[in-house]
């Protein structure tokens, strides 16, 4: 059994799940092989009580989704140095095998081109992972790994030397479509990203929109994603497509008056660097089933 690769974890919380959070720990402290060193992130409010050993940092504020996990990542050092793969686990999820850090060692260590590991998230009831939670077009048999072109932020294995390279997440995004943009920024520097259905993250069944700020951040992320990384001919392309889904999908007077909101915020606020990927990297998505135009 290998050892040699440090693996680390970032849990962000609002502590507001301090049961869950303390499964999750215990899941994490259970895997096989060395010792998975923990950073939980208070984002904006005190962090639960943690089990010894379990390093801590309480921010003042909410800095979001990917702020928080950005602080995360540098409580191991710049970009994660102090650590060879981080796992990014949602504080009410919980890993039911002991033998997922060791997976992602090995996987990491057969692979050096491969950069970030989705896993599959399964309800701890029913079993079921939602189409969602699949990171790609071809849904329909969620226990059959591949490569990918994005990944799940709440349940995911990431080099550091990724980070180090391209960047951490966008903290202008807040929420949504976060991973994506990092996902996009890593295959352009030529990584690759697995989705593995033997690496599970049991969570809860959800629906998105449960968040208030839903279908705003969505619309105006979306926009921000395409405007930071597309070639300037596919952003049109890439924004209609999305906005034919959206309607097609028939939401609810008040949610497309928020997501039209959104879109026009999307457009009229700073989104950060505009980096456009190569159309080489365009071919990559293309042919890995994902075109960046959906």
């Amino acid at each position: 059994m290998s050892t040699r690769m440090k693996v680390g974890a970032v849990i962000i919380t609002m502590g507001n799940r301090p049961e869950e959070l303390r499964a999750l720990l215990d899941s994490v402290a259970k895997q096989d092989g060395d010792r998975v060193e923990v950073v939980v992130v208070g984002n904006g409010s005190p962090v639960p009580d943690v089990p010894a050993g379990v390093r801590t940092v309480e921010l003042p504020e909410n800095l979001g989704i990917p702020g928080g996990r950005n602080v995360g990542i540098e409580a191991f050092g710049p970009s994660g140095s102090d650590v060879d793969v981080l796992l990014f686990l949602d504080d009410d999820g919980l890993l039911p095998n002991t033998d997922t850090a060791q997976l992602c060692r090995e996987a990491f260590e057969a692979d050096p081109k491969l950069g970030i590991i989705s896993f599959r998230i399964a309800d701890p009831e029913t079993g079921v992972t939602q189409r969602r939670h699949v990171p790609r077009l071809r849904a329909a048999d969620p226990m059959r790994s591949s490569r990918v072109t994005t990944f799940l932020g709440g349940a995911n294995a990431a080099r550091t030397s990724v980070l180090a390279e391209v960047g951490g997440l966008p903290d202008e995004f807040f929420y949504a479509h976060e991973e994506t943009d990092l996902a996009w920024r890593a295959l352009d520097a030529g990584w690759m990203i697995d989705y593995r259905a033997d690496m599970v993250l049991h969570h809860p069944t959800t629906a998105p929109s449960r968040h208030a700020v839903y279908h705003r951040m969505v619309a105006r992320n979306r926009v921000w994603l395409a405007r930071r990384n597309l070639p300037a001919l596919i952003v049109p392309v890439y924004l209609g497509v999305w906005l034919l889904l959206t309607l097609a999908r028939r939401p609810s007077g008040p949610a497309l008056k928020a997501w039209f909101g959104g879109f026009k915020e999307g457009w009229t606020s700073p989104c950060g660097p505009r980096r456009p990927m190569k159309w080489r990297t365009v071919w990559r998505l293309t042919r890995l089933g994902r075109p960046p135009i959906i």
